[in-house]
């Protein structure tokens, strides 16, 4: 066992409160959240209310300042009990850094007590239905009216999570249609305006505790002071924050893979085939074998990309490679410990069943896995 060394003191007792925070407001109430097909609000507030929203927020605008890795935090152990449904990482790791980032003091001081609070939910809108991870493709556009107050907003978004719970969202559009990545800009866009309609709640194979939505806009009115940072560079500050984005996923990654292996290991210590534990088996060592030597190798590297982004070193190849591996590595061990449970492992009953089935989206979203490779190899030659 390698010694985790990114983490002190103080966030090793942080690591506590959150599990003990989750294990008693979150695991009793999942399944029927996923029934319903979204968290509670009320363990959104909860979760403000003990600091667990937005750590990096600065205490000027409600928050404690902390540094990113009481975000990683917060996202192993949200994994590490399962609970998919709950978009803490969406929030605190991916939508709010935009605000922190590039917001005018005006809008920081609107918004953030709120999220940091969790009386503000928000959300990030860049996919549409033609578009996937191209998101120099978009087309909702915003164009600012004749008087110059407001842009009317129009176009439709999909697969955005937190979309039927989210209070703020933050909407990639083109404010000038004829300049490619140039002209995309991202508006803050509060739910309620009039023209801004929230679809159905998506079903998935997977995650199903997760509101993702549909988002449509028809000529929403929305204030010219809610652009968030300047025009035209929407694409620059989304590849800005990419790295951290990608970050997130390869946390939640492999925290989701460790706890699914160590639940497998004692499942087949219990469990019989031909009057014998499976585990005293040599194929099923030989496996765990793998999986574990695999996830020390993992681990290793999430913590180094977890300490670079701390000294702001973590660039997009070295994400893009992160978050590449984790997910493949996540897939395939949970996977191995499917089948390590044989016909059990495919009961929703059994963690690893919902675990594999939640696993699958993480080689998709934040950029598909092909975009990775793509990345990746453009810096090879």
């Amino acid at each position: 066992m390698i010694k985790r060394t990114v983490f002190e003191s103080e966030h090793d007792m942080f690591r506590d409160s959150v599990r003990k925070f989750l294990t008693e407001e979150a695991v009793p109430y999942h399944a029927q959240w996923e029934k319903d097909g979204q968290v509670s609000r009320e363990l959104w507030v909860k979760a403000g209310q003990h600091g667990y929203l937005c750590p990096t927020v600065p205490e000027a605008y409600g928050g404690v300042g902390a540094d990113f890795r009481y975000n990683a935090v917060v996202d192993e152990e949200v994994a590490r009990l399962g609970l998919t449904g709950i978009g803490f990482g969406l929030h605190s790791d991916i939508a709010v850094p935009y605000i922190m980032a590039y917001g005018t003091e005006a809008q920081k001081q609107r918004y953030l007590p709120g999220c940091v609070s969790g009386e503000i939910v928000t959300a990030i809108a860049m996919t549409e239905p033609g578009t996937g991870s191209d998101l120099q493709g978009i087309q909702t556009s915003a164009v600012l009216d004749g008087a110059g107050e407001h842009y009317l907003l129009n176009g439709s978004k999909t697969f955005i999570t937190n979309g039927q719970m989210a209070d703020l969202v933050i909407v990639v559009a083109k404010t000038n249609l004829g300049a490619g990545a140039k002209g995309t800009s991202l508006l803050l866009v509060e739910a309620g305006l009039d023209g801004f309609e929230k679809g159905q709640n998506l079903e998935k194979i997977g995650m199903k505790a997760q509101d993702t939505s549909e988002l449509f806009f028809q000529d929403v009115k929305v204030p010219k002071d809610n652009l968030l940072g300047a025009e035209g560079m929407g694409f620059v500050y989304l590849m800005q924050e990419l790295p951290q984005e990608r970050l997130s996923v390869a946390l939640n990654a492999i925290a989701a893979a460790e706890s699914i292996l160590e639940q497998t290991i004692a499942y087949v210590k219990e469990r019989k085939a031909f009057g014998r534990a499976i585990a005293s088996f040599q194929n099923t060592q030989f496996r765990l074998a793998e999986m574990s030597a695999t996830l020390t190798m993992a681990r290793v590297f999430v913590d180094k990309c977890l300490e670079l982004h701390l000294n702001t070193q973590l660039d997009e190849v070295t994400a893009a490679k992160l978050k590449l591996l984790s997910t493949e590595i996540q897939c395939d061990v949970i996977d191995e410990c499917l089948q390590l449970h044989g016909g059990y492992g495919y009961m929703l009953e059994y963690p690893v069943a919902r675990a594999f089935a939640d696993a699958r989206v993480q080689k998709i979203y934040a950029g598909t896995n092909e975009i990775m490779k793509l990345i990746i190899g453009r810096s090879l030659v």
